[in-house]
């Protein structure tokens, strides 16, 4: 029973770096008019999104520790990207030190975790709306480690040879180079 304990949390921990990356990987680069991109009426700014983000991070962080967390939003974007992944990585210290409480780990990872996760697609997707588009990577390949959740992370070890922000993406299964 304690290995599987331990498998869940090395797992969960693995998917807070996946979030830490991928959230790197779609802000990396952007213009600096991208934290306040409105893609439309009552659709959250990148900065507005990554305040919730941090948020929902914040609110997994109640499920080891009790209490409620409700962040103001910071005033600059930077701000808010250091302040996510230091709960990000507050987060992945509490799954290695306490136990859960009220919930399971399946739980955290199809609440707050998962949730998170989609709003890292969101970012990207903004990046395009906002012509800067994120380019495409084998994620298989990715440099991901449980270790690194903060925002210094890896540039891509497998990205698309063959993409441009000028050309449409290509059918899925055409343009996959050997080994993706």
């Amino acid at each position: 029973m304690l290995a599987n304990l331990d498998a869940q949390r090395a797992l969960l921990k693995h998917f807070l770096a996946a979030i830490a990356y991928r959230t790197q990987k779609a802000l990396r680069v952007a213009p600096a008019t991208f934290a306040e991109f409105r893609a439309g009426a009552n659709v959250r700014t990148p900065h507005e999104l990554l305040w919730h983000m941090t948020g929902l991070i914040g609110y997994a962080r109640t499920h080891f520790l009790g209490g409620v967390w409700q962040p103001e939003k910071l005033p600059t974007f930077d701000q808010e990207i250091r302040r996510f992944h230091d709960v990000l990585e507050d987060l992945g210290r509490l799954l290695e030190e306490k136990p859960l409480r009220e919930i399971s780990a399946e739980q955290l990872l199809q609440g707050p975790l998962a949730d998170t996760m989609t709003h890292v697609g969101q970012l990207a997707m903004l990046r395009r709306l906002a012509s800067s588009p994120v380019p495409p990577e084998n994620f298989v390949r990715a440099k991901i480690s449980a270790t690194n959740l903060g925002p210094d992370q890896p540039t891509p070890a497998a990205p698309d040879p063959g993409w441009s922000p000028d050309l449409p993406p290509p059918a899925p299964g055409k343009g996959v180079p050997p080994g993706w």
